[in-house]
């Protein structure tokens, strides 16, 4: 058992070292395959299997060492404060993004077509003398078009509109914040099938929000015509949805090892703050996709 004194620090651990050689191996194999390299499959395999290895590795040892009881109220109050930490660059990761689109919308296509700068140095004469200033830009120029002596413009003639999978998604993601919600309620009272049923159900609904946009991917990319290359809306529209639907993922995979746990009784009412930083989590995913909706499909 931890003493109130004593912090408690595994020493000679590996695990520092396998995340490193893991995370590697890991953008090492996506560099590959973005250059079309010879083994780049091994590569990025090996990648994600070591990842995996690492995390479930590391994680059982935490979960043991918790078990143990070798975690006093200054290592709980570092397990906050690092989880904190770790919400907050993952704002400022999605921050960069909507500063992307901010940026594209607000500054960009107003001076390419020769409104500010633009028109004071003459940008959208030297660049596309024809561009309009309009979201989304579904007309993009076509090298390989252009080179080949043909058309010179590739567009898309429609989006995907905000209210029909986003709206459902967006439903969904409010109620998953709900239910995990009533799921720690549950752990708080000790009603462990509660607790449990809430916690499927949040889980349920992570991944259904996940197999929808993939619906909503197939549809825009072969409906639609809307692909990662479809210029600025294309490119913002998949980075931004992309990132968020891994999120949900590695969300909803969380939640499922809580669920695990706590069917078999490793939380109390007073120590569960697996529970509670996965909680965070999730609510932070809630709150991103809300600006999501309103920027990337509604506005």
């Amino acid at each position: 058992m931890a003493s109130k004194d004593l912090y408690y620090v595994p020493h000679g651990s590996k695990w520092p070292i396998v995340a490193t050689l893991s995370v590697f191996t890991f953008f090492l194999g996506s560099a590959m395959l973005f250059n079309h390299s010879a083994g780049a499959n091994y590569v990025f395999g090996l990648g994600i299997l070591a990842l995996i290895y690492m995390f479930v590795g590391w994680f059982s040892d935490v979960i043991s060492e918790s078990r143990a009881g070798n975690y006093n109220k200054q290592v709980d109050v570092s397990f906050r404060m690092g989880m904190g930490w770790f919400i907050l660059s993952e704002v400022m990761f999605f921050a960069a993004f909507f500063g992307a689109l901010f940026y594209a919308r607000m500054y960009s296509i107003p001076w390419l077509s020769g409104e500010g700068n633009g028109g004071v140095n003459g940008t959208h004469e030297f660049l596309w003398s024809s561009f309009q200033a309009v979201w989304p830009t579904n007309v993009m120029p076509d090298p390989s078009n252009a080179l080949g002596g043909g058309q010179a413009f590739s567009q898309f003639t429609e989006v995907i509109p905000a209210f029909g999978i986003p709206a459902v998604n967006t439903a969904l993601l409010l109620l998953s914040g709900v239910t995990v919600t009533i799921a720690h309620w549950a752990l708080k009272e000790r009603k462990r099938k509660a607790l449990v049923f809430w916690l499927f159900a949040t889980v349920a609904l992570g991944f259904i929000f996940v197999f929808f946009q993939a619906e909503e991917y197939m549809h825009a990319i072969n409906d639609l015509g809307i692909t990662p290359n479809s210029g600025i809306y294309g490119s913002t529209f998949y980075l931004l949805t992309g990132f968020h639907g891994f999120h949900v993922t590695m969300g909803a995979i969380m939640l499922a090892v809580i669920m695990f746990r706590s069917l078999k009784g490793h939380f109390s009412k007073k120590d569960h703050f697996a529970f509670e930083a996965v909680a965070w989590y999730w609510h932070f995913v809630d709150v991103v996709w809300l600006g999501l909706f309103i920027f990337v499909y509604w506005i």
